[in-house]
């Protein structure tokens, strides 16, 4: 009988024989380049490419997570000391090359599919449909290019790479790290004046063109930490951790109030109130502090002294007529093309034809419903509130089996799945005021509701197998 030792010898031997040829191959490339381009920075930087390549595949996770953060959240705008060193898209380029690798070469990431997925799937390609009828062509092309398709490609590459309670950790940290970093920004700001839109109304980056110099834009961001900061800060046995969440609630929070936007207040009312529902067994008691919360923010916030939509304007304050001729635009949109849609990026400039109020100016949509229904009609809409049902449903199932086995699943497990839950709300009530529907919250969002799901479902599966085997 062979010897194991002896069988495996051979394929040892085949190994090592590989490792020295591409050795030598990597050490005949180098010798090539240096007479063909006798410059050593040159050669040195193809030396370390190895080396770079193989850091890439191996911390692909990071790569991903960082250029979703850094486009996202616009860190490189808000600290404008890193604008020009383009760290985005060298994210891009280590994300895109390390996820390439492990789906198309080594397979070693799993692939998996999620109903949700089908929803979201779907929803793209009538976006994409949309773009080739779209009534400015270019204009959709252009959005499309320049950030829809990396929100689908990352999308799909964060529900595939957290599948470990370690890496759901890993990018609930990370977020609420994030939240403190650009909550500082805008509180700095606000304190020092800068950038103040209306005169009081906070944003970051407007000199650069930046998203966030939009103060609804701003606290769209703002928002989205917020939820996993108060489920760190919630949940017990965490910690140093709980400190840093709640660092992190009172500076988003306090930033959302300087942003001044209706939208942000009661996206993050609606985050506490899910919190309250948790903790809170009183609906009464809830129901008080959620109207004298309500009223303490927006006096907080100076709602009422804002140069739009302030108590000054009598009647509906412009802020909110400006709102319903965007809605009422939105729905001609709609009825002129129920299939498709105006396309992609198109409300903006096809609010002159549409609105019943031309005030000289087009209008952005503020909300994420109408802005659906008017870029992908009706059928889109559907569509869109299909997902929306779909990833409630998966993230109250999996929120249900946490609660059948707590300590089954680590404490981060719990306190992500929830984040995502209570941030599902704050995006379905903000809605009525933000345009989320082609941004990323709801789709880091949905990959994470997603990825947990499987977490658990397979924690779940590997248990009964192993009570099988062991019954047996």
């Amino acid at each position: 009988m062979t010897s194991p030792v002896r069988a495996a010898q051979p394929s040892m031997q085949v190994k090592n024989s590989k490792h020295a040829i591409l050795i030598l191959l990597i050490c005949a490339f180098i010798s090539c380049a240096w007479f063909i381009i006798p410059n050593p920075v040159i050669v040195v930087a193809l030396a370390l490419l190895p080396l770079g390549a193989l850091f890439v595949v191996n911390q692909t996770f990071w790569f991903v997570s960082l250029f979703v953060l850094f486009s996202f959240f616009r860190i490189h705008e808000a600290f404008s000391v890193l604008y020009s060193l383009k760290i985005p898209l060298l994210l891009s380029l280590g994300a895109l090359a390390g996820l390439s690798w492990h789906i198309l070469i080594s397979r070693s990431l799993k692939v998996y599919w999620h109903s949700s997925l089908t929803w979201m799937a779907l929803f793209w390609l009538l976006v994409i449909i949309g773009i080739v009828f779209a009534s400015n062509r270019g204009m959709a092309v252009a959005s499309f290019k320049g950030i829809y398709w990396k929100i689908i490609i990352m999308t799909l590459a964060i529900t595939w790479l957290v599948n470990s309670q370690i890496m759901v950790k890993r990018m609930s940290l990370m977020i609420v790290i994030t939240g403190i970093l650009i909550s500082s920004v805008a509180l700095f700001n606000s304190v020092s004046g800068i950038g103040l839109v209306e005169g009081s109304r906070v944003t970051i980056g407007r000199d650069l063109g930046s998203m966030l110099g939009d103060p609804n834009d701003l606290a769209l961001v703002l928002m989205f930490p917020l939820a996993f900061a108060v489920s760190l800060t919630m949940t017990k046995q965490l910690g140093f951790v709980r400190v840093i969440g709640l660092i992190c609630t009172v500076a988003a929070m306090a930033a959302v109030i300087a942003t001044q936007s209706r939208g942000g207040l009661l996206g993050s009312l609606a985050v506490f109130g899910m919190f309250g529902l948790k903790y809170i067994r009183s609906k009464v008691l809830l129901f008080t502090l959620a109207v004298i919360a309500a009223g303490l923010l927006f006096a907080l916030a100076g709602i009422s002294d804002r140069q739009s939509g302030g108590a000054a304007e009598e009647g509906i304050d412009a802020s909110a007529m400006g709102r319903i001729y965007a809605w009422q635009a939105a729905f001609k949109m709609a009825l002129e093309n129920p299939l498709t849609g105006v396309g992609l990026d198109n409300f903006y400039v096809n609010y002159f034809y549409y609105s019943p109020h031309w005030d000289g100016l087009n209008h952005a949509v503020h909300s994420t419903w109408f802005g659906v229904l008017a870029e992908t009609g009706f059928v889109g809409l559907a569509v869109f509130v299909g997902l929306i049902i779909s990833l409630l449903r998966t993230s109250r199932t999996t929120i249900s089996k946490l609660a059948q086995n707590p300590t089954r699943y680590s404490l981060y497990l719990h306190a992500n799945v929830y984040a995502v839950y209570a941030g599902l709300i704050g995006v379905i009530v903000s809605g009525t005021f933000l345009t989320q529907g082609f941004n990323w919250p709801l789709y880091i969002l949905a990959a994470l509701a997603i990825s947990s799901a499987r977490i658990v479902q397979n924690h779940s599966q590997n248990e009964n197998q192993n009570k099988h085997i062991k019954d047996t």
